[in-house]
């Protein structure tokens, strides 16, 4: 269904250093720049970008909004969530672990990037 998701930043250097560090710890590659100044990441198939606001207002998060990236195994979610602390960001909600709900057993770790931005590395687990 998506293409793409584009998040915005007033410190495209430093979202670029959290995010090269956070994309790493899945296997993916650091972000290039392209001729607007926009970073991007191509991993599996999916890009990821970063950018300063096109209207030229300072950048902010969305209020209620997560991106969620698919995580292989716990083990890859605790290492995504630990190199995102470890770059800047910082941890929020409840500590990576197991909950259950709707969509069944899942393994969560939440993050805000250097902007806000709220993160999730989801890993759904085993019937």
């Amino acid at each position: 269904m998506f293409s793409h998701v584009m998040v915005g930043t007033n410190d495209i250097d430093g979202s670029r250093a959290f995010y090269d560090a956070l994309f790493a710890a899945i296997g993916g590659k650091p972000g290039f720049i392209d001729d607007k100044g926009r970073v991007i990441y191509v991993h599996g198939g999916a890009f990821f970008m970063i950018s300063r606001p096109i209207d030229g207002q300072a950048a902010c998060h969305a209020n209620g909004g997560t991106i969620g990236f698919a995580m292989s195994s716990p083990e890859q979610t605790d290492a995504w969530h630990a190199a995102g602390v470890a770059a800047g960001g910082k941890s929020c909600e409840d500590p990576p672990g197991v909950r259950e709900g709707g969509f069944g057993k899942l393994y969560l770790a939440y993050l805000r990037d250097p902007a806000g931005n709220k993160l999730c590395g989801l890993h759904q687990m085993g019937a």
